[in-house]
Formats: structure tokens, C-alpha cells, sequence
């Protein structure tokens, strides 16, 4: 039987996603690598559950305003869950507007525990039925890059981001 992970990246693959993964000790390296300047970002420690990680030491402005979220190409985020048989990123919306990070840029690197990805949809409902019970919290399901065929041919970006690039980082042993 093929594992969550490895069925989370193949749905993400099949769907144009690039995806990479790191060790939580090189995360800021991969960041780093991931990103095209100018990229914001929000303060991981408000998405990415009891882990907090510093975007200090990347090219990444952290908390934005509104002008520097205009001209990023790059938006940072973490991903609350991971959805393996969509491929799916479930992300939280914050108090920092996450959201506007993730979907106002042409390029969004979402960052994902691997203990975060669940098998499937009616796992990750279940995971989140609970977590929203006890804080009240809303997300956005994204899967893939954005994508439209409203007005005839497929055009990406028109409503989101154009690129997604997804860093899971990998269980400690």
C-alpha cells in the first residue's frame, strides 16, 4: 500500500505542483531556494502548529503591507493539513491574513509537516472538524495552482497563483 506522503506528492505532481522536502534543521535553506524575489510571508508559528520557524534568515518580508504584497511574486505560508488523494493544501486562515499571501502572488511555497498529511478527504474533514470545534477557525482547501476555463482556454493564475511549490518537512527520527 503506498503511504500518505508518497500519495500526497504524486497527486501534487500530477497537478503541476513542484514538491520538495527538507529536514526541519534545513528548512530556511529551502525556503530560500524555493522562493523568487520579492516574497512575503507570514509568521509560521501562527500556521504551522506547536513548530515555530523564523523566515528571518531568508529573503522573505514577513507580514507585509499591503504595497509589498502587490509586488511579491513569491508568497510563504504554512499549510495546516495535506490532503493525499487530492493533493490538496488546507490553509488556515489568520488574524495575518494568510489567505492574501497565498493567493494574491504568482508563485505560493506552502510549507507542510509530513505528520500533517492526511490519507484522504474524509480523514482531513475529520481532523478539522475537530481542531475548528475547539478554536472556531475557517480554511481554504487549495489544490493546485490556480486555473480557469471560464472564457475558453485554460489560463492559470487568473484567480490565484499561477505556480505552487510545496516543501514538506520531514518526520524527526
Amino acid at each position: 500500500m503506498e503511504s500518505k506522503r508518497a500519495s500526497f506528492e504524486g497527486a501534487l505532481e500530477a497537478l503541476g505542483v513542484t514538491v520538495s522536502s527538507t529536514a526541519e534543521s534545513e528548512l530556511e535553506a529551502a525556503v530560500t531556494e524555493a522562493v523568487t524575489e520579492p516574497a512575503v510571508g507570514i509568521a509560521l508559528d501562527e500556521t504551522v502548529g506547536d513548530e515555530a520557524f523564523s523566515l528571518t534568515e531568508t529573503p522573505v518580508t514577513v507580514d507585509p503591507t499591503p504595497v509589498a504584497l502587490r509586488e511579491a511574486t513569491t508568497g510563504v505560508t504554512g499549510a495546516e493539513l495535506g490532503i493525499g488523494d487530492y493533493g490538496s493544501l488546507v490553509l488556515s486562515m489568520t488574524e495575518a491574513a494568510s489567505e492574501l499571501v497565498s493567493l494574491f502572488v504568482e508563485r505560493h511555497v506552502a510549507i507542510l509537516h509530513e505528520e500533517d498529511i492526511q490519507p484522504d478527504m474524509d480523514a482531513a474533514v475529520a481532523e478539522l472538524d475537530e481542531r475548528f470545534n475547539e478554536t472556531g477557525g475557517s480554511a481554504i482547501i487549495a489544490t493546485g495552482p490556480s486555473a480557469t476555463a471560464d472564457m475558453g482556454a485554460l489560463v492559470k493564475g487568473a484567480h490565484g497563483p499561477r505556480e505552487v511549490h510545496v516543501i514538506v518537512v520531514e518526520e524527526s527520527v
